[in-house]
Parts: C-alpha cells; sequence; structure tokens
C-alpha cells in the first residue's frame, strides 16, 4: 500500500446530499465539550507504549518495500493530553486520536506519511501543522478552534472543521490547498462567508452559524453542493453566474420572507435542489410555483420533485408576465410621444 492509496474505507461517514444536520450528535459533543471546559486541570496523561500496542493495526509494507510497519493508530477516549511518542512513528498513515484531552499535536508534525487524521473532541485551539505532502483528509470537529491558519497540506482534499470558534475565515491559500473540494465549518460563529477563495472546493457546508448574507463566493466555479441552514440569511444576494456548478443549495431555517429573492437565484445555470423550508416566504400560498416561475430549470423544492402540470402551468405564467412586460414596453413610447405632443 503506498501513500498515495485510495483512502475510501478510511473516510469518516459522511451524510446524504441533504446533509440534514444530526442534533443527537452536535448535542453529545456540547455535552462533552461543557465538561471538558469545566475542568480546570487534566490529570498529565501522556501516550504510552503499551497504549500504542493496542491501537496499531494495519501491516503494510514500508517505503522501500523491504521492510513492515503497522500504519493506522487508534487511540480514542483515552484522557490523553501528550502524544509525544508519536514522533517515533514516522509511518503511520492513518490516525485517530479524537475524544482526548489534546492541545498540542505538533508531534504529528514528523508523520510525513500521514494519509488521513481525526482529531475530533479535543482541546484544541489550533489546526495548524507543518506542510503533510500526503495528507488527504483531516477532520478537528469540536475543539476550541478560533482561527484556520496554518493548513497548507497540498493534497488535502477534505477539511471538518464543524462545531468549533471560528469567526471568520482566514489563511486559506488557494495557491497551497490546491486539492481542497470539501469544506466542513457547520457550528461556528461564522458571520461572513468572506475568505473562502478556494476555485476548487465542491462541497460547501456553513450551517449553524451567524451568517446574514452570501458574499466573496464569486469565484467558486467548481462548486456543486452549499449547505447554510439555520442562519440568519434575509436576501439571495451574493449568487453569481460564475457558479456554474452549483446544483444543490440548503437554505432552510433562514428568514428569506420576499418571494422576489427567488428571482436572484435565475442565473444559477445547473441548481436543480433548493431548500427552503422554515424561511417565512414559504407561507405564501403561491411559493412552490412561485420558486418554479422564477427558476425554470429547478427540479426538486424542499425534497419534492415537480410534477410536470406545476412545470407546464409555470411555464404559462411566464409566457403571461413576458407578453404583459411586452405590452408594458409598447404603451410607454407611446404616452412619450402623446405628452411631447401637447
Amino acid at each position: 500500500m503506498s501513500d498515495e492509496d485510495d483512502l475510501e474505507d478510511f473516510e469518516p461517514d459522511q451524510d446524504d446530499l441533504e446533509r440534514e444536520d444530526d442534533e443527537k450528535e452536535t448535542e453529545e459533543w456540547e455535552d462533552y465539550r461543557k465538561e471538558g471546559e469545566e475542568s480546570e486541570d487534566w490529570i498529565s496523561t501522556p501516550l504510552t507504549e503499551d497504549m500504542m500496542k493496542e491501537g496499531l493495526s494495519l501491516l503494510c509494507k514500508t517505503g522501500n518495500g523491504l521492510a513492515h510497519a503497522y500504519v493506522k493508530l487508534e487511540i480514542k477516549d483515552r484522557d490523553l493530553t501528550d502524544i509525544h511518542l508519536l514522533r517515533s512513528y514516522i509511518h503511520l498513515r492513518y490516525v485517530d486520536v479524537s475524544e482526548n484531552h489534546l492541545t498540542d499535536l505538533s508531534p504529528l508534525n514528523y508523520l510525513t506519511h500521514l494519509l488521513w487524521l481525526k482529531a475530533d473532541g479535543n482541546q484544541l485551539r489550533s489546526a495548524g501543522l507543518n506542510e503533510l505532502p500526503y495528507l488527504q483528509i483531516a477532520s478537528f470537529a469540536y475543539n476550541q478552534i478560533t482561527d484556520m491558519e496554518g493548513i497548507s497540506h497540498p493534497r488535502l482534499a477534505s477539511l471538518d472543521l464543524k462545531g468549533n470558534r471560528i469567526h471568520m475565515v482566514t489563511g486559506l491559500d488557494p495557491k497551497k490547498l490546491i486539492s481542497l473540494h470539501t469544506l466542513e465549518l457547520r457550528g461556528n460563529q461564522l458571520n461572513s462567508t468572506q475568505g473562502i477563495n478556494l476555485p476548487k472546493l465542491k462541497n460547501l457546508f456553513l450551517a449553524q452559524n451567524m451568517l446574514k448574507k452570501v458574499e466573496g463566493l464569486e469565484n467558486l466555479s467548481n462548486l456543486t453542493t452549499l449547505h447554510l441552514r439555520d442562519n440568519q440569511i434575509e436576501t439571495l444576494s451574493g449568487f453569481s453566474k460564475e457558479m456554474k456548478s452549483l446544483q444543490y443549495l440548503n437554505l432552510r431555517g433562514n428568514m428569506v420572507a420576499d418571494l422576489g429573492e427567488l428571482a436572484k437565484l435565475r442565473d444559477l445555470p445547473r441548481l436543480r435542489a433548493l431548500v427552503l423550508l422554515d424561511n417565512p416566504c414559504t407561507d405564501e400560498n403561491d411559493y412552490r410555483q412561485e420558486a418554479l416561475v422564477q427558476i425554470p430549470h429547478l427540479e426538486r423544492l424542499d425534497k419534492e420533485f415537480y410534477e410536470e402540470e406545476e412545470r407546464a402551468e409555470a411555464e404559462e405564467i411566464r409566457q403571461r408576465m413576458k407578453e404583459e412586460q411586452e405590452q408594458e414596453a409598447e404603451v410607454e413610447p407611446e404616452s412619450e410621444l402623446d405628452q411631447s405632443s401637447t
């Protein structure tokens, strides 16, 4: 097995396209984090050789193909405060140190063959590490991270930072994060979508933040999934025709009140699925019809596909509106002529 082997068997569980929030998981992690914050001092618990023996698995050939080493380590929920010992295990490729009390991951800088890292539920204030050339999947969910500095792994494809304390996206360099296609920032304290200038990004999850609008995402031409559930968004400005790959948009639980805002999504050429449940505009009687009138290529609204009858009716409305606009355009010049003659 080489450092570039497929990681499919080791990827963290992914939600389906809807990416519905797992409330039970969130509550459990919040309780866990609260417990950690209330404890003034953790008993110092360093990683030991005995723990390593219990957690190591997956024997593989090393670089020259002549020797073997265990490349997978799972040391979850051991109350660890120190993983200094990992500096010596340079052949590790898959590491899970979740649910401990770690504040420092710097020993991982020595694991230059690392492919997969999970460090959820610790006491980390930073996800910064030296550049790890093969790291492809990294999860730092439910820590106390406040910024995104120091994340510059060239092959990183999936980054999970949900449930932290990030207010602003900074430090994401598109010249370094050239492979990043999935970014999970659910449940932080973001008040802006600025700073996510990652043209290769395909999946962006920003639910449960403090966002009031969408901005700075114009360059995400490869983005296919955008999840903005449970924010404070009132206007749908900020969506650009340059976002030409966007197919799924979840705006559930926001504050969009005016159905006219839907017209701002018309320029998204590949938008197929839209979720607007729990917004004030969904209380309007013609909400479902108006959405299709404004976005003709929409296939699904709030998980329900449009029927052919609905499409035909929406097309009739669009044609009628077009004719009315043309008539108004003809009347205006005539009115101007009448006024000039008098």
